[in-house]
């Protein structure tokens, strides 16, 4: 337990801002009534007050080591055999790591986690699912449902993170599960599941279980109404890879993307399509996002955004009309940056010379996919135009580009490889900012343009995809 020299300190279970005294809305965050009390360990101090530096009486000295004679950490990932999973962590789990997976409860992290778990038993060993939330006969009633099974799994029906470190160096796991971390506990602290001491401490002590026993711990935690990982801030700076499931309940697609990954690549993207058998694997999900997309209509476009090393082909929606109030007609954005599509109106509105002032702009990425790269500003500012006008885009024609304030296009990153996804899912014409350096010389298939307005004129033309 801590002893009496602790003191109380109140902290923000949204951003893990801390204070000294109880706050009904933290000043970092703006959260209301997001402070908890935690109770943390003063640092020792020597007789003048002063905090005793490394090798004074009664303390552990620290020591410097060469690193030319540090071990290198093997190099050999553990494959869990689900390769959208795996091409998310990059090639798989590293020995010794701790990887957190946050979602929103029911998208689908414990049914991941029990066929990773699984699968990692079939090919590499021993695998340990802790769980605080479920016994172990709904488990395996889980296990049933998806098929999956082995000798080498093992289950603990526990959250208590000490004895898990114990059981973790008796039995010596590749994987240990803990689903999830708001349901864990330290022993040694105090507070209730879930609060923002427990889940710092829980966190600290898997990260230490990982690091002594070489298994690659695997922590799923909730997230807020904000979309952050519930706990404080700090538990995804301890971790070593941060994963989110992203998925909406009407629709079965699941997309796993990597925020934090010291061991690899941090925007790579899985796409899964959720069964009664599990989670799948999509292998095409450009087709996938493409699938319901009817050609001809006014206010569509699409784009090619690079999600890590993935090229993702998807559809961009846009319905204008008139708004009826005037004064303060709506902006409304699904999948794509609201602050983004201000700015993008404010540019059309500018420069091509059309009255958005009085109408409702309404955005949309079909799929469920959430844009995060100004090169898909160009397909949208398409949509939106095409819908004003009610002139559809040209059939077989792609864009990308991001769009300046001047409305001019500013080039994009692997402007070649979209380019061949695109004109490889049928899309005959693509535009393209004339400032991507990486085009490749002799595509008939790209069409270069300089401004808003010329490719406005492009795309608008019921020849550009025929030329």
């Amino acid at each position: 337990m801590l002893s009496k020299a602790s003191k109380t300190q109140y902290v923000c279970g949204e951003c893990g801002h801390s204070a000294p005294k109880w706050l009904g809305q933290c000043p970092r965050c703006e959260a209301w009534n997001s402070m908890e009390e935690a109770k943390l360990a003063a640092a020792p101090r020597r007789a003048n007050g002063i905090r005793p530096v490394g090798g004074s009486a009664g303390l552990s000295s620290v020591s410097a080591v060469q690193l030319n004679r540090v071990d290198s950490l093997p190099s050999a990932r553990i494959v869990s055999g689900i390769s959208e999973l795996d091409r998310t962590l990059g090639g798989g789990l590293v020995p010794g790591s701790t990887t957190l997976l946050g979602g929103d409860p029911g998208v689908g992290k414990s049914t991941l986690l029990l066929q990773m778990a699984a699968a990692v038993a079939q090919s590499s060993g021993k695998v340990i699912y802790s769980t605080g939330e479920e016994s172990p006969e709904q488990i395996k009633l889980r296990a049933d449902r998806l098929g999956v099974s082995h000798d080498d799994l093992f289950v603990v029906p526990s959250g208590d993170v000490v004895s898990l470190s114990d059981l973790a160096s008796d039995m010596s796991p590749v994987m240990l599960i803990v689903d999830s971390i708001q349901t864990a506990w330290h022993s040694g602290v105090d507070g209730s599941q879930g609060s923002v001491a427990q889940v710092r401490e829980s966190a600290a002590e898997l990260c230490a279980a990982a690091r002594k026993s070489g298994a690659a711990v695997v922590i799923a935690g909730h997230v807020t109404k904000e979309g952050s990982i519930a706990g404080p801030k700090a538990l995804e700076h301890v971790v070593d890879v941060v994963l989110h499931m992203e998925g909406d309940s009407s629709s079965s697609l699941r997309l796993l993307r990597g925020v934090k990954n010291r061991h690899g690549a941090t925007d790579e993207l899985g796409v899964f399509e959720m069964r009664g058998s599990g989670l799948v694997g999509v292998d095409e999900p450009s087709a996938l996002f493409l699938s319901q997309r009817q050609p001809g209509a006014s206010g569509s476009a699409v784009t090619t955004l690079m999600e890590g090393t993935r090229p993702l082909t998807v559809e961009v929606q846009a319905l204008v009309t008139p708004s009826a109030s005037v004064s303060s007609p709506r902006r409304i954005s699904n999948g794509y940056d609201l602050a983004r599509l201000h700015l993008l109106v404010a540019v059309i509105s500018k420069r091509l010379k059309l009255p958005l002032g009085s109408q409702d702009v309404v955005v949309n990425v079909a799929g469920g996919l959430r844009v995060k790269e100004p090169g898909a500003d160009l397909a949208v500012a398409l949509a939106i135009v095409s819908s004003f006008m009610d002139r559809p885009v040209a059939d077989g024609l792609s864009a990308c580009g991001e769009i300046g304030l001047g409305g001019e296009l500013r080039g994009v990153q692997h402007a070649a490889r979209r380019a061949a996804e695109a004109n490889r899912l049928g899309f005959t014409a693509c535009l393209m900012p004339s400032s991507s350096a990486d085009l490749s010389q002799g595509k008939g298939s790209v069409r270069r343009v300089d401004s808003l307005s010329e490719a406005v004129r492009e795309a608008l033309s019921t020849e550009t995809a025929q030329s």
